[in-house]
């Protein structure tokens, strides 16, 4: 499935899929040591094979589990691959181009799996129960599901520090997620939307600090602020949606405020070349964001930069105000319904957020300056990628419609978020389904 639009004022103009090659395979070849992964579309007629490897074109045979096929590069160099084929599973060596003497050859061992297939493309609802987590969003974690486009997931996270809805340390504290979840057609260039269903609370409690971050401290709050940073337990009530610091006496003994439960950890696997990033940080596709927005019923689109993007979530909080200037937010764990779509061939530089009223850009930086830039420059993105208005257009727009936010101040970078109401936007004009902002017609795949 694909998204649409104008009728959302989703990204990029979505087009329908093409019905998938006859197989689908992930290539994990070995660089040296540095796995590299592609996808390989392998359509077999008899014993003559074609298809793609990573966009490529590729020719060759299979006879009695023997593989044989050559890839054309854009720049027209052949890359040679011999394998053997056993039911879901493909292994052998490629020779190919080295990477620094394009004259010269350089011969790396290959592994493949095969992606499952399913009959009919109605979408599907899967739960998942995961039983390990990652404190890593890392490319090299085997997916623990595979999903299509159009799916719904059901599973539940921990909170912050690895601990469970029924009180039970699972995982290394430091955000650990869940995943990652492999979407069937994801390619890097494509961006994945993964749209939050339901975010509920599983458990009577949060925990928190009483602090404040180093970025909010003058001197004299920081020589007064020595004693801060005490764990604060709040009290959840699910059946009312309220919380309040269990305890509390003085002016906090009757505060109860309405929950907003969240995801702080959203993130697609980082790009080859790139190390596994820590799940307390961010990076272009995501990460340890804790942005508030990231709530029921809004949508966040993040760009695809591995085969199958792989998937995270995790860090639940019931509750955080924009920053997250105490360190923690109301940490708890959460029982999670997500939907994926996947927009072809639409590459965006930031990760973006969708809510009934508003479009959002996130920019994550070392410094506000920067994460103010980032996200600037991604909100100028959308503008010319939906609405097609120039650089000058979009200046005007930001100069009487757009609302900085400050996202996040508790993690080692700054994150800023650029927001526009939908109500401006409805007086632009949209570029016609199927078209960039410059006209040029997109194919679907």
């Amino acid at each position: 499935m694909s998204l649409s639009w104008p009728s959302s004022l989703v990204l990029l103009a979505a087009l329908p899929l093409s019905a998938p090659a006859a197989e689908q395979w992930v290539v994990t070849t070995d660089l040296w040591g540095n796995p590299y992964y592609q996808t390989l579309h392998l359509d077999v007629q008899d014993a003559r094979v074609g298809g793609t490897l990573g966009g490529d074109p590729i020719a060759g045979t299979l006879r009695d589990g023997s593989l044989r096929f050559t890839v054309k590069e854009s720049d027209g160099q052949l890359q040679h691959f011999t394998g053997t084929v056993n039911d879901a599973h493909m292994q052998g060596e490629s020779d190919q181009p080295d990477t620094n003497n394009r004259a010269a050859r350089a011969t790396h061992a290959f592994r493949a799996w095969r992606v499952p297939t399913r009959a009919g493309n109605a979408p599907q609802h899967q739960v998942f129960t995961p039983t390990d987590y990652s404190n890593t969003f890392s490319a090299d974690r085997a997916p623990v599901l595979v999903i299509h486009p159009g799916d719904s997931l059901q599973t539940r996270t921990l909170d912050s520090g690895g601990v469970d809805e029924h009180g039970v340390t699972r995982a290394l504290f430091g955000n650990p997620q869940v995943g990652p979840f492999f979407i069937v057609g994801a390619e890097p260039g494509d961006t994945l939307a993964i749209t939050l269903t339901s975010l509920k609370l599983n458990r009577d409690y949060a925990d928190s600090l009483d602090g404040l971050v180093g970025r909010l401290k003058t001197p004299r709050v920081a020589a007064e602020a020595t004693a801060l940073g005490k764990p604060v337990r709040w009290a959840l009530d699910r059946a009312k949606g309220l919380a309040r610091p269990e305890g509390a006496s003085g002016a906090l003994k009757n505060v109860q405020i309405p929950v907003k439960p969240m995801l702080g950890g959203l993130a697609l696997a980082p790009g080859f070349g790139y190390p596994p990033l820590s799940t307390g940080d961010t990076q272009d596709s995501g990460g340890n964001m804790d942005f508030n927005a990231v709530v029921e019923g809004n949508t966040v689109y993040l760009p695809v930069q591995q085969p199958g993007a792989l998937l995270y979530l995790g860090d639940g909080h019931a509750l955080q105000g924009d920053g997250e200037t105490t360190q923690w937010a109301l940490e708890t764990s959460l029982d999670v319904v997500v939907r994926v779509e996947l927009v072809k061939r639409a590459s965006i530089s930031t990760p973006r957020v969708e809510s009934p009223t508003q479009i959002m850009t996130l920019g994550q930086g070392g410094s506000s300056d920067d994460a103010l830039r980032i996200a600037t420059s991604g909100m100028l993105q959308w503008l010319a990628q939906a609405y097609g208005l120039s650089l000058s257009e979009a200046a005007q727009v930001l100069g009487v419609a757009v609302q900085y936010h400050v996202a996040n101040l508790a993690g080692r970078s700054v994150g800023v978020a650029a927001k526009i109401d939908k109500a401006v936007l409805q007086q632009l004009p949209t570029p016609a389904p199927g078209t960039t902002a410059a006209g040029e017609a997109r194919s679907a795949r």
